[in-house]
């Protein structure tokens, strides 16, 4: 499986406006996370992921999602090719990774929240969750 985008949209009237991805399923949801990052830390990297996937949404502000394909979990490379999706609040859309990738979070402005949708039970976890350094792939800070 490739990452991909699931584009939702956006329904506005005298009464306000909705938001939705109605092509999102959430039928292997297993739990979900709100991220906020700090102000001096707009940057959550990096996080891999051998069996859960991976779902956000912007619910405030702006971020870019950088993520990596693993080719090896004990030893990857630092040469492996960084891909970015921006996600905003007012472009309504579901960012999907699924297994096999490591990602970051970067917050592109102050109050900047993202809803992570996990496919793994939380029992699961510890077997999956591998983290890297901060800076093994090197992405652009701005």
């Amino acid at each position: 499986m490739i990452p991909k985008i699931i584009q939702g949209g956006n329904f506005s009237d005298h009464r306000g406006t909705i938001s939705y991805v109605n092509d999102f399923s959430f039928e292997t949801i297993e739990r979900f996370y709100i991220i906020s990052n700090s102000e001096d830390k707009p940057i959550r990297a990096w996080q891999g992921h051998k069996l859960d996937a991976k779902n956000f949404y912007c619910i405030n502000g702006s971020f870019k999602i950088h993520f990596v394909k693993i080719d090896n979990w004990g030893n990857p490379s630092k040469d492996l090719a960084i891909e970015t999706v921006i996600v905003s609040a007012s472009d309504s859309k579901i960012v999907h990774i699924p297994a096999g990738y490591a990602n970051a979070i970067q917050s592109l402005e102050k109050d900047s929240k993202l809803i992570s949708f996990s496919t793994l039970p939380l029992v699961n976890v510890s077997d999956d969750d591998v983290r890297y350094d901060f800076d093994y792939w090197k992405i652009d800070a701005q």
